[in-house]
């Protein structure tokens, strides 16, 4: 059986100037998300791509006047992973004002240090406990 997010599919109304745009390749990290972001704060629009290269040619494609209030990224995800893709975004003017934050397993220093340095406004450990995640969503959300 497929993995439901094999196929990029957009279902969220991307013209909500409350766009976020996620990347995250775990579906269920990403059902947990939706369902605490929906609960924190439901005039969100979120949109999950699984697949770094899939996420850069996705916003590439968005009209100027339809880009996200902010991009959250999983460090580690196929093809391009959260600092690579920062560093393309970094090249490109109008990515500039958008905040990206990393969202990531990985406590390692170096990747952190890295990601800060191209540009990320934060790299956050993804937490075990629901009610730390609620206050990172909540973190998160303070950027748009």
């Amino acid at each position: 059986m497929p993995h439901p997010q094999e196929e990029l599919k957009i279902t969220d109304k991307i013209t909500s100037s409350k766009f976020i745009l996620l990347g995250e390749d775990d579906i269920d990290d990403e059902e947990l998300l939706k369902e605490l972001f929906s609960s924190i704060d439901n005039s969100f629009s979120l949109t999950f791509i699984n697949n770094g290269k899939q996420l850069v040619n996705y916003i590439d494609i968005l009209p100027e006047n339809h880009l996200p209030c902010l991009i959250v990224l999983d460090y580690n995800m196929p093809e391009l992973n959260g600092a690579d893709i920062l560093e393309i975004l970094k090249t490109k003017e109008r990515y500039h004002s958008i905040p990206k934050i990393i969202w990531s397993t990985s406590g390692t220093e170096t990747y952190r240090k890295k990601c800060l340095e191209l540009g990320a406004k934060d790299y956050l450990i993804k937490p075990s406990r629901v009610s730390d995640l609620v206050q990172s969503i909540k973190y998160m959300i303070s950027f748009c």
